[in-house]
């Protein structure tokens, strides 16, 4: 896989002025940023969602594992009230998402756009605003939901297309970019609002395979550095590698959590252990998961 030379290797915090605790310290009890309690969606006579509960400490990233159809990208959509849950209730950074605080009342669009900034999503198709350039696109936001200035919207755009790689495309328009970059653009943009929490819905599905690793390096950088991420994904090496937790889902529920290596290692489920077979060859299956490994 072709690794793009534009790519930092470093990304530093969306959120600024926070830092690791220094060796010796006293720790503290990990901050809850995401809390899923009882999350139910059904379309029709299908049940996507059951009854799933999920919780995200700062700085974790959660890789969310599965078969197609179980309800992972549905379960990012509810978090971020893209898809409304028929049950449940979804907190972020301890603030109800969706719903007034204290009542059933659903919150009106301004309401729920400001409530929406504190997460960033990355879609799987991009959605880029095509009549934008590239450091329009970033700026956007920015400017109309948190009402930034433009001088400073502007420079913040700059500064995210360059810790992405992408410096020198901010006056390119969407059409002119690979897919790969595109992408960039959209972890840049959900950079931009400086959000609690970044949601990525299988990121590099869209992509050609050269044009994966440009993207991954990225997110494996923000990972590094300690963002708070949930990852919808089949790259299951890129998934044993960065995740400090794996979330395993099938037909629509949580069916097992745990560390990778323990996950990669030794899965728990007869499920999971099903779903990781797919990807090892017989000696693999015998001996663990092995760095040579694909993805889904």
């Amino acid at each position: 896989m072709n690794i793009s030379n534009d790519v930092p290797l470093t990304i530093m915090r969306a959120t600024e002025g926070s830092s690791a605790p220094a060796s010796g310290a006293a720790s503290t009890p990990a901050q809850t940023v995401l809390q899923l309690n009882g999350i139910s969606k059904s379309f029709g006579e299908n049940h996507v969602l059951r009854d799933v509960s999920l919780t995200v400490h700062k700085g974790e990233t959660v890789c969310l594992l599965g078969p197609s159809g179980c309800g992972k990208s549905t379960l990012l959509r509810c978090v971020n009230w893209l898809e409304i849950p028929d049950a449940g209730t979804v907190h972020v950074s301890g603030r109800r998402m969706g719903v007034r605080e204290g009542s059933s009342i659903k919150m009106n669009d301004a309401e729920l756009a400001r409530s929406r900034a504190r997460i960033g999503m990355v879609f799987q198709h991009f959605a880029l605003w095509p009549h934008l350039t590239v450091l329009q696109n970033v700026m956007e936001a920015p400017l109309h939901v948190l009402g930034r200035p433009r001088d400073e919207a502007r420079t913040e755009a700059a500064r995210l297309l360059e810790r992405v790689g992408l410096a020198a495309k901010m006056d390119a328009y969407p059409s002119r970019l690979s897919g790969g970059q595109k992408q960039r653009v959209g972890i840049a943009r959900a950079l931009a609002m400086k959000p609690d929490i970044l949601l990525f819905d299988e990121p590099t599905s869209a992509l050609d395979p050269m044009l994966v690793g440009e993207v991954l390096n990225v997110m494996r950088s923000l990972a590094q550095e300690g963002a708070t991420m949930v990852i919808v994904t089949h790259e299951m090496e890129f998934a044993r590698q960065v995740a400090s937790r794996v979330v395993f889902m099938d037909a629509g529920q949580v069916i097992e959590s745990a560390p990778p290596e323990q996950f990669f290692g030794a899965p728990q489920t007869p499920r999971a252990q099903q779903f990781l077979a797919r990807f090892r060859s017989p000696h693999q299956a015998a001996d663990g998961w092995s760095a040579s490994s694909g993805h889904a």
